[in-house]
Order: C-alpha cells, then structure tokens, then sequence
C-alpha cells in the first residue's frame, strides 16, 4: 500500500490532500516541526520532528519510495523523492520529474546566487496561492495517486 507524505509546514493545502488520500483508503502522513492540529482521521498520521535544519525532510525522504506521493515546495527534498521513485508534486499541483529536477534544482540555485549577490534588491514574496492553484493541486494529486496505483500493480 502507498502512502501520501506532506512537508506541512507552509502547506496551503493540507485539508485537500487528506480528502483526496481518504477517499483512496492511503495513509497520509503530515510532517511538520509543529504547530498543527492533529487530524482525527485514523488514516492521518501528525509527524512532529525535532527542530532543526531540514528535519520534516530528512523524515520524508528516509521514508518515501516507489508508489508513494510526495507534496512538497522544497525542491532538494523534491529531488531526494524523486530519486526513490516517488511521485512528487507542489502545493499548485506542478509535478517534479527526473526529467524537470535537474533544471528546477539548478534555476532554485542560480536565484540563490542571484539574491546572496545583490542583497538590497527587489524582495518579495512571490505570487499568492489562488483557487486555480487548489484545483490543480487536486487534479494532480488525483492523477498522481492514480499513477502510483498503476506503477504498483506492474512492479
């Protein structure tokens, strides 16, 4: 049986993937280093990881494999999973592939440089989450989950 495991913290859409993953009968573990309220549905599993750099992710990729669905903004967690076999996508439903982490890791670290390089520049906070990010988020952890059903059945 797969499972769903979400980096919760900043999650925007926690609520969602626990409807989709229930009405697939899949565990859903949602990591974190607290601050949740636990859900009491038997098939959501609340992980609190101790402080620290990067703990939910070391949590998700120690655990995560082939037939799993990994929801994540992180993109060096996202590559960590994609190696293991898992299926990954963003809280906008974007998917990370082997074919896209080379790229999404290498432009993650050029904007790095770009912002160590010019620290008074432009900040911001990037683009709000939208109700068209939800829906595709939906449609693609439906379609994820599907695609992991699938892979398990021919293994």
């Amino acid at each position: 049986m797969s499972a769903v495991f979400i980096d919760a913290d900043a999650c925007p859409v926690k609520a969602e993937a626990e409807r989709v993953a229930t009405r697939h009968g899949l565990r859903l573990f949602v990591v974190s280093n607290g601050g949740l309220r636990p859900s009491a549905n038997p098939l959501v599993e609340t992980v609190i990881v101790p402080e620290g750099p990067d703990a939910a992710d070391m949590w998700i990729a120690d655990r995560c494999k082939t037939g799993d669905v990994v929801v994540t903004g992180d993109i060096p967690l996202a590559a960590k999973c994609v190696a293991t076999g898992a299926r990954v996508i963003r809280h906008n439903g974007e998917a990370f592939t082997e074919a896209n982490i080379g790229q999404q890791l290498a432009m993650r670290d050029l904007m790095a440089d770009l912002r160590a390089a010019n620290p008074l520049g432009a900040g911001g906070s990037g683009k709000g989450f939208t109700k068209a990010d939800r829906s595709r988020f939906l449609d693609a952890l439906e379609r994820e989950i599907r695609a992991a059903a699938r892979s398990r059945q021919g293994s």
